[in-house]
């Protein structure tokens, strides 16, 4: 039985709890939410239906709850809140907010991390795919790598992207920025995960070209890499559904944490 402690229960933690009800093999320990979150009486009622022997808590004690692995759900100060802490104590972790890992210096922090505790980070693909052929392409070489995101005006309310034009107001894609997946992380830190994904499995963060555009004809989140490389050329197109809790997240994500876990307990994965 694989024991997990999740931070956070906003619309991803929300929905890997829903899915992990049908995945045996796998015990909710501790849901970790801030007194003050507005989400915690949320996260009381699903903990109560999905995992009714899970505990609310304000972060993981190694002393005392020591789970086999932190499931991160919770945006990007988690990781220094949770996730660094228990990466030392020598817990494993599952990474959602990727995009956190342009702040510099950070990625160093994490691999420190591991290797006091002695253990190990897995950065999750979420709301992208093709991310094992980009990090098998990188070993034998990779020329160019570009990330395009287009999701709906609604999606990047409360960003910069509200000082650059009027979202409620298009009636054609508008670009948002165009530069390196360390700046878009930096820019859009809650809607810039997959560049940021893409970037480390790719050439990086500093050489992975961006664009964003808020796209009122979408009305998806549409991912799209294009990768060139000694191994020859891809080019992939996603259309992920938003999280009906979250526009700025791909449904998708939840079923990558939810795969990842499930990889963790099946005889067999894949």
């Amino acid at each position: 039985m694989l024991a997990i402690s999740i931070i956070g229960c906003g619309g991803i933690g929300a929905g890997v709890l829903r899915g992990l009800a049908a995945q045996p093999g796998i015990r909710v320990e501790s849901i970790v939410v801030p007194p003050e979150a507005a989400t915690r009486e949320h996260a009381r009622a699903l903990a109560a239906q999905y995992a009714p022997a899970a505990r609310l808590v304000d972060s993981v004690d190694p002393d005392r709850d020591r789970p086999d692995l932190i499931v991160e759900c919770a945006g990007h100060r988690a990781i220094r809140q949770h996730v660094l802490p228990g990466l030392r104590s020598g817990i494993a972790c599952l990474l959602v907010s990727v995009g956190a890992l342009s702040e510099d210096g950070l990625v160093d922090e994490l691999e420190q991390a591991t290797l006091l505790g002695g253990t190990q980070v897995q950065l999750l693909p979420g709301a992208i795919g093709a991310i094992d052929a980009l990090a098998a392409a990188r070993l034998g070489g990779l020329s160019s790598v570009r990330y395009t995101g287009r999701k709906p005006p609604s999606a990047w309310s409360g960003t910069p992207a509200q000082q650059l034009c009027d979202l409620c107001a298009l009636r054609e894609p508008a670009m948002l920025f165009a530069g390196s997946a360390r700046e878009a992380a930096a820019l859009y830190p809650k809607n810039a995960n997959v560049a940021a994904t893409v970037s480390l499995a790719g050439l990086g963060l500093s050489a992975t070209y961006v664009e964003l555009y808020a796209d009122p004809g979408v009305s998806e989140n549409v991912h799209q890499v294009d990768a060139v490389g000694a191994f020859g050329s891809f080019s992939l197109t996603m259309r992920g559904r938003p999280l009906p809790e979250n526009p700025k997240t791909s449904a998708l994500t939840v079923y990558s944490v939810l795969r990842a876990l499930a990889n963790r307990v099946n005889p067999v994965s894949i």
